[in-house]
């Protein structure tokens, strides 16, 4: 038999199932419980927060020939099982980023007429930002004069690029990151119920690769069971941020060599470091991730007090400003290297020469991490701190 992916083996069917996601449940059971059911939404989020799987179960709960007092669908009747299985005629789900031309969306709109088996015909775009000029404004016109039967859910990662004209015409909900202490709960929950409980220590290795996405989150548990135990995948960077904490340029070099020989791409090993360097920052600022584990949080904040502000803040400029330029770039390794060995260059050009008296007026600067100009500046900064945002993983539909 086929193995099938924990995140699809799990995937929720009820609105309780979700989670982190406590807004937009009680106000899609509250709307289905009271027949208030919009005729658009707009639901926007990272990837693997539940956006269509929150969508598909509003099209049961919209069809539900038993329907819960508190808004639930069944879940066993010929409506349910057919929108879980994936046949239903009335849960017509389109990808926005390869159907995206006018043409594609005026098919839809010619269907969506169309009288349904069920009391509501539910649309689904996802990633519906990806959608052309002309296809949009064809969304438009119908949800302007949208049918009476029709319920359209658009998902998108993106929401700043959807039309304003657009989501002006949807009951908008945005989705969060789930913490760690809901994520950890649900990963333990998972394992279990898949016949694999877990140790602390997996649970928190995988809370903290999924950084706040259940569907990444239950992806590494995927790889922790095949492997028989947490793989070593995190040596990499512990060992590049520990040589960045000490400003060891030899140790650097040496991390990032020893990395890509592993198979390791330079632009994953530049995005995971960052993750970190970010998650030290905010530790350092006492500012805790509510995506991070508590011994994450812990060894973050031992690694900050030996790196300092400073030096933290100019390696997040280096690696944004190297994966500012891999796009470009034929040798990513060469790119990310060029970036750490200009960082800690400053840094050593910074504590051997002497530090200039600041001007009366101006309170004298603390800190003993050197005063060199940060490498890429703020932008580069910021372009890191985004990067962390959105960890890499198994590509796979919401």
């Amino acid at each position: 038999m086929q193995h099938q992916s924990l995140y699809r083996r799990f995937r929720p069917q009820r609105f309780a199932e979700v989670v982190g996601q406590p807004h937009l449940v009680r106000a899609l059971r509250n709307a289905v419980r009271e027949d208030r059911v919009g005729h658009a939404y707009l639901l926007s989020g990272p990837r693997g927060t539940g956006k269509t799987s929150t969508a598909r179960i509003l099209a049961k709960a919209l069809n539900c020939e038993a329907l819960t007092d508190d808004g639930e669908p069944c879940g066993a009747c010929d409506s349910c099982t057919a929108v879980a299985a994936g046949t239903s005629m009335d849960l017509i789900e389109l990808d926005a980023a390869s159907n995206n031309s006018v043409n594609h969306i005026r098919d839809m709109t010619e269907k969506a007429a169309l009288v349904s088996s069920g009391r509501r015909k539910v649309y689904l775009l996802d990633e519906v930002h990806m959608l052309s000029a002309a296809a949009s404004n064809a969304l438009l016109k119908t949800l302007e004069e949208p049918p009476s039967h029709v319920v359209f859910i658009l998902a998108t990662t993106d929401p700043n690029k959807v039309l304003p004209t657009i989501r002006s015409r949807t009951q908008q909900y945005e989705l969060s990151l789930v913490g760690a202490d809901e994520m950890a709960p649900h990963v333990r929950a998972i394992a279990e119920a898949a016949g694999a409980p877990v140790e602390d220590a997996v649970v928190d290795y995988v809370t903290e690769r999924g950084a706040g996405s259940v569907r990444d989150a239950l992806s590494a548990l995927d790889t922790v069971l095949a492997a028989g135990g947490i793989p070593d995948d995190r040596a990499d960077v512990n060992a590049l941020v520990q040589a960045l904490a000490r400003a060891d340029l030899a140790a650097t070099l040496i991390a990032v060599a020893e990395a890509t020989a592993a198979g390791v791409d330079a632009r994953d090993l530049a995005e995971r470091t960052a993750r970190r360097l970010r998650d030290m920052f905010l530790v350092g600022a006492s500012v805790e991730p509510a995506e991070l584990p508590q011994a994450d949080i812990v060894s973050a904040r031992e690694l900050s007090d030996v790196m300092g502000r400073r030096r933290n803040v100019r390696a997040l400029e280096a690696l944004g400003s190297a994966l500012a330029q891999m796009p470009q770039s034929a040798d990513r390794r060469l790119t990310l290297e060029t970036s750490l060995v200009g960082l800690l260059a400053d840094e050593a050009l910074g504590a051997g020469a002497p530090e200039a008296a600041p001007p009366a007026s101006a309170p004298a600067r603390g800190g003993t991490d050197g005063a060199a100009p940060p490498v890429g500046g703020p932008a580069a900064a910021r372009a890191a701190m985004a990067a962390t945002k959105a960890p890499p993983s198994l590509d796979a539909p919401r």
